[in-house]
């Protein structure tokens, strides 16, 4: 029998780390689009400038042998040479590291860090479409949202059965699942920061 308890608590661990970000994920949504990003190229670059801070930031968990060990193809999963190449399509200057980055984590804050960043790849189907319509594309300033090559469902699925997988103590899970919703806080930190730092793209 199914308890209220185990109902609202899934088996899965991907499952659980959906329900206990969904307000953080909300939050940063609701962030993004209240800046309407895709309105504009300029309103793109604020955009683009967070993803490029937030994407290097975990550029160094991708090659985590740690990390690794569970997820073979971490490092060709990482994102942040393509939205690198985005800024430089756009002649956006690269911006400056904002202090505050994660630092020396644990597996299972690493792992909760890189759970958002591979749960964005499904978000970016719908903004690569209204980035087409600023005339970006996958080749040419939105190439760090283009699909994975073998499709965005089959490449979520890969990652987060490799996910469920990992042998994790109850600490660690609670640990992984703090780090998922400080990660989204702190896209929408970095977001609000292009603002303050780069005011005349406004």
């Amino acid at each position: 029998m199914t308890s209220p308890d185990t109902a609202a608590r899934p088996s899965e661990r991907s499952k659980r780390l959906t329900l206990a970000t969904r307000q953080t994920h909300d939050t940063l949504g609701e962030k993004v689009m209240g800046h309407d990003p895709f309105a504009s190229i300029a309103n793109y670059a604020h955009f683009a400038m967070a993803q490029y801070l937030f994407l290097t930031e975990l550029a160094a968990l991708h090659t985590d042998e740690r990390l690794i060990k569970h997820i073979p193809n971490l490092p060709e999963r990482c994102r942040a040479q393509q939205i690198k190449d985005d800024l430089l399509d756009l002649n956006i200057k690269l911006p400056a590291p904002v202090p505050g980055a994660v630092k020396h984590p644990s597996i299972a804050q690493a792992l909760g860090w890189v759970f958002v960043s591979e749960g964005s790849k499904l978000g970016a189907k719908m903004l690569i479409k209204q980035a087409e319509g600023l005339g970006l594309s996958t080749t040419h300033g939105a190439r760090h949202l283009a699909e994975p090559a073998e499709g965005r469902g089959r490449n979520w699925n890969s990652f987060i059965e490799l996910l469920d997988a990992i042998e994790l103590t109850p600490e660690e899970d609670a640990e992984l699942e703090q780090a998922a919703n400080d990660a989204f806080s702190r896209f929408t930190f970095l977001l609000e920061q292009t603002y303050v730092k780069q005011p005349e793209l406004a």
